[in-house]
């Protein structure tokens, strides 16, 4: 993994597989992502895609969502289904945008134990959160499947992978904010050292960089740091004073840090990469780091995933994605702001 590159945050609006992969290869060819489309229903979101990952578990649908199922059901049928149509239309532009055998990576993303566990049902109705056995076995299905699916988009595509984990919940797990069954069930906040534990379960048993993002208002940034990942992504707007001395933290301690810098939405007025760049080189400044980090460790990304966005902005999104990072690769040091 390297700075100076753009890449996207995973979900995308739409449909059309095929025209997604194209735009993001075409887009981000030094780090494109295989999207999803959560706009397809069941099993497409990034819960649901889960079910078709995971070995020996797998998931049902509930009017609340998702809940561990007896047997393979419809859910992971479908799920297993849309993600191989993904990978098709991946591999389909991965050769068309010239990309096969030149030895850029591909980045996958997969929703983390941690908020898989929150959001997924027991068959009484808990939280899997709430069980730490199934908690335990949840988070070590998903690391061998993942594993495998890592594998599977390698081959295909005869690229190196970057694993991209998710856990927009993170920081309502840490701060014990979920909510249980009633108002009579509480998910407490779960030790720093349990969580680190089960994250790492996943990340560590991975033979390739891997990257935890978080969409948390308030990312839990000293926590990540502690993690066996290599990078760190969140939405830079989401940062306040208070954080500026965890991201320094995690600068030093060598990890790259995937910066949010991209609305989801399209902004009221129109906007530049320039005014996309500034926050980071900013943050730099006032971190007193020297710039030449924003080509060494900082990738940019849309702020979350984009599933939510017109289509447009989808494709401007990326695109001024990759107009910044190529700035931060270039000259990050003659970068002048008005």
């Amino acid at each position: 993994m390297r700075g100076g590159v753009a890449t996207g945050v995973g979900s995308w609006p739409g449909t059309d597989a095929r025209e997604a992969a194209a735009t993001v290869v075409g887009e981000l060819g030094q780090l494109p992502h295989l999207v999803e489309l959560p706009a397809r229903g069941v099993g497409a979101d990034m819960v649901g895609r889960v079910s078709g990952l995971l070995v020996d578990m797998q998931f049902d649908s509930t009017t609340r969502g998702y809940r561990l199922g007896p047997r393979p059901g419809a859910v992971s049928r479908r799920a297993n289904d849309l993600l191989r149509t993904d990978l098709d239309a991946l591999e389909e532009a991965w050769e068309t945008g010239g990309l096969a055998g030149s030895g850029h990576p591909v980045k996958v993303q997969v929703a983390g134990p941690l908020s898989v566990a929150a959001e997924v049902e027991l068959p009484g109705g808990h939280r899997i959160l709430t069980d730490s056995g199934a908690l335990r076995d949840l988070s070590e299905s998903l690391a061998e499947g993942i594993a495998a699916h890592v594998a599977e988009v390698g081959k295909r595509l005869g690229a190196p992978v970057v694993l991209q984990i998710d856990e927009p919940h993170l920081t309502a797990v840490l701060n014990g904010a979920l909510k249980g069954v009633s108002v009579m069930n509480i998910v407490g906040a779960m030790p720093e050292p349990e969580a680190l534990h089960i994250l790492d379960i996943v990340a560590g048993k991975q033979s390739v960089p891997v990257l935890v993002h978080t969409c948390a208002d308030r990312p839990a940034l000293g926590f990540l740091r502690k993690s066996s990942a290599a990078a760190v992504g969140f939405d830079l707007a989401a940062i306040g004073t208070s954080d500026l001395d965890r991201i320094g933290e995690l600068l030093d301690s060598g990890k790259h840090l995937v910066l949010g810098l991209v609305p989801t939405t399209e902004p009221v007025k129109p906007v530049t990469w320039r005014e996309i760049a500034e926050p980071g080189v900013r943050l730099m400044d006032r971190l007193g780091f020297p710039r030449r980090l924003l080509a060494e460790q900082i990738l940019v990304s849309p702020a979350c995933g984009l599933a939510g966005a017109s289509l447009s902005w989808a494709r401007r999104a990326v695109s001024l994605a990759a107009e910044t990072a190529a700035a931060y690769a270039d000259e990050p040091e003659s970068l002048t702001f008005e």
